[in-house]
């Protein structure tokens, strides 16, 4: 019997939950909730769309699940707000660990409310804490820890041994070398590498790449 599902939001990830969620899990989406200010009709992706703070009146938490499908916006503290409203109204969080993923820790070591995308690797007594998203491609290396409130983008490198910090946002193609400690709260941005421990809050920005004086008219070999 297929567990109904409420989802939280009406963007794009939302959209994507839905798609995940109806083709690869055990999990029914019935129906879609935002605050009531950001409410865009009556249905959103074909299905009903209702303010939060009736949600319950409506889809009640004795028989529903709910995902939050928000971004890492705030660093990831409005995601966590909506999560602790939804379990104060008695909401069971769902979790999604996608069916091509590689995944070998155990499902008590991966909390409530993970978004785990395709192609993902989570390799033996890594551990995912609660309200973590992470996107496809990325490899989450043994014995690594990943607090709560995380996003790891898509083909991060995280190697054997990090403790990632409770509400961190990891950027794309970010490299972490074994057996470091990411603070709390920090931004590690696109194509960053981090060979040291970093202290709470901390930013790091990879140089971009410039443009050459050289046009591509001008390369002989192309």
């Amino acid at each position: 019997m297929q567990k109904k599902l409420v989802i939280f939001g009406n963007a794009d990830i939302a959209e994507l939950a839905l798609f995940y969620f109806s083709r690869d899990t055990d999990f029914k989406p019935v129906a879609f909730t935002v605050d009531r200010d950001y409410l865009t009709g009556e249905k959103f992706q074909g299905l009903p769309q209702v303010a939060f703070e009736e949600v319950v009146r409506y889809f009640p938490a004795e028989e529903h699940s709910m995902f939050i499908a928000l971004s890492y916006a705030q660093l990831n503290r409005l995601r966590r707000a909506k999560c602790n409203e939804a379990m104060s109204m008695g909401y069971r969080l769902a979790t999604y660990v996608s069916s091509k993923a590689s995944v070998w820790s155990a499902n008590e070591q991966i909390g409530y409310n993970a978004f785990i995308l395709e192609n993902v690797v989570v390799q033996p007594f890594a551990k995912i804490g609660n309200n973590v998203t992470i996107w496809s491609g990325t490899h989450i290396g043994h014995h690594s820890v990943i607090q709560d409130d995380c996003f790891i983008t898509s083909q991060v490198v995280v190697s054997g041994g990090v403790d990632v910090g409770r509400g961190s946002f990891i950027g794309v193609n970010a490299t972490l070398r074994d057996h470091i400690k990411i603070g709390k709260r920090c931004v590690i941005g696109a194509g960053t590498w981090i060979s040291r421990d970093v202290e709470d809050e901390g930013v790091y920005i990879a140089k971009a790449s410039e443009r050459s004086a050289v046009p591509s008219s001008k390369l002989k070999k192309l």
